[in-house]
């Protein structure tokens, strides 16, 4: 039964007009996607930016914003909405690090999820078949001159005085789970000269520095998704121990924009299943030695999956 009196109509007007102010101005609201700086950050940031417009979601591109803490810290503080995070980094993020689950793909996703929307209203939505965990990569002469195929290997080399010298981000050096953590488990311990820190976390750059015996280097910070390692002729170092978690990609978004945008999670889903190892490290070749943009092997990509026109 519709309202009899002017004042009854007049409230209703009211509240109508309000509500579709507050759904217009959700709907306007762009979709804030940020990444990391480094290769694949760039590369998994521009394919869900490309993704999510091709299905009518607006968004606001802030890909390639920083290293691990700064686009954590601006997830969490609403600056941005959405970026593509590792399963191993939950390990650290949610306080949880002795979780033997971390270092399996889909525990460790599984964890992640649970903890992260419990803790901070942030959903893990679907990863991808990928570990993209830290490693080091060595020149292949001195692997071979020196027998080195294992982490094991190039620890006792270190231990005994082998000439190293290695490539790597500020964040590689100091986290407690990456090089502290390698340098615990296989007994060696690296020496202020004995690192080249490169502002950054690009392995690109790590890298190049090996191939190229930049100020000596002989050694450098890796994923285990690049692209160019054997190209460029170094060898990864194998992690017998284990002491890597899984990091296997995923897209972060905060609660409240999932909700107002349920449609992120079945257009990501499929795409993120896409990416195996393999093609990940093809992806990232094209930019990293072929100095292709990622937004264009993004493009590329998802045309020739069918999830781009």
């Amino acid at each position: 039964m519709l309202p009899t009196t002017p004042f009854m109509r007049r409230h209703l007007l009211v509240l109508a007009t309000g509500l579709l102010a507050t759904f217009a101005s959700h709907a306007q609201n762009p979709v804030r996607v940020g990444s990391k700086i480094d290769t694949e950050g760039k590369l998994l940031g521009n394919i869900v930016v490309l993704a999510l417009e091709a299905n009518g979601i607006k968004t606001e591109n802030k890909v390639a914003l920083g290293n691990t803490k700064v686009v954590r810290t601006a997830l969490l503080a609403g600056e941005i909405d959405l970026y593509p995070e590792y399963t191993g980094n939950g390990a650290f993020m949610l306080g949880d690090e002795s979780n033997k689950a971390w270092k399996d793909l889909r525990a460790g996703y599984e964890l992640a999820k649970k903890m992260d929307l419990e803790k901070n209203k942030v959903v893990w939505l679907e990863p991808a078949n990928a570990n993209n965990t830290w490693a080091i990569a060595v020149r292949k002469d001195v692997a071979a001159a020196n027998k080195l195929r294992t982490l094991d290997d190039m620890g006792q080399y270190i231990a005994k005085g082998g000439a190293f010298k290695l490539a790597a981000s500020a964040e590689f050096m100091e986290r407690a789970d990456a090089m502290p953590a390698f340098q615990a488990a296989y007994g060696f311990k690296l020496r202020a000269d004995q690192a080249l820190v490169l502002a950054g976390g690009d392995t690109a750059a790590t890298i190049k520095a090996a191939a190229e015996k930049t100020s000596g280097v002989n050694a450098a910070m890796a994923y285990g998704t690049d692209g160019p390692v054997a190209a460029l002729g170094l060898v990864v170092m194998d992690d017998p121990k284990g002491v890597q978690p899984v990091y296997a990609p995923a897209p972060l978004v905060r609660e409240e924009v999932l909700k107002r945008y349920p449609a992120i999670a079945t257009v990501l889903a499929p795409i993120f299943k896409s990416l195996d190892g393999p093609t990940l490290q093809m992806l990232n070749a094209r930019i990293q030695l072929e100095g292709q943009d990622p937004r264009k092997v993004a493009t590329t990509y998802l045309q020739s999956k069918g999830f781009l026109k």
